[in-house]
């Protein structure tokens, strides 16, 4: 099933979803840092981090949901699908609860702010997989004749056009 939105012939949702996990993992593990050196420095620039995460994440979230409009009903594509998008929404909500909690004074960030965000990459961490779980075992965005010798995105032609005894899955 491929993805509805494009961009020289590459979804844009997972082109996308990289930025959010990295800010926001980066976010905990400056964090950590800040905690392990006592070096408040670190907890602010995890709250700018955050901020960007959570706006990437907004924006990633959108063309999320345009492909899994497009999945058929009734398919186990569009269950896992839910529970993808469904966990990553709670990822970003929880991360913005962390933001909020912290913007008074983002270098001295309370216990609650913390929790929030190391809940919320161990939910991440499971919402990627199933991400995951969608791409490569069910082929949710792949291009239908995806294969090894599949022409480049930009030669304009068609994928199924060059199988030539090429198969997507090796038996």
């Amino acid at each position: 099933m491929e993805s509805k939105v494009k961009v020289a012939g590459h979804p844009i949702h997972p082109m996308l979803i990289v930025f959010p996990l990295g800010l926001l993992a980066t976010a905990v593990i400056f964090d950590i840092i800040s905690l392990s050196t006592s070096d408040p420095k670190w907890h602010s620039m995890a709250w700018y981090m955050i901020g960007a995460g959570v706006i990437g994440g907004l924006l990633a979230a959108v063309f999320g949901l345009i492909d899994w409009l497009a999945i058929p009903n009734n398919t186990r594509a569009k269950s896992i699908g839910l529970w993808h998008g469904g966990l990553n929404v709670l990822v970003v909500l929880l991360f913005i609860g962390s933001f909020l909690l912290r913007r008074a004074d983002p270098a001295n960030p309370g216990g609650a702010a913390l929790a929030l965000s190391f809940i919320a990459v161990v939910i991440a961490l499971v919402g990627g997989w199933l991400g995951g779980e969608l791409v490569d075992r069910l082929g949710v965005g792949v291009d239908d004749g995806a294969n090894l010798n599949a022409p480049s995105s930009l030669s304009g032609k068609n994928t199924s056009s060059n199988l030539k005894g090429v198969t997507r899955r090796a038996s």
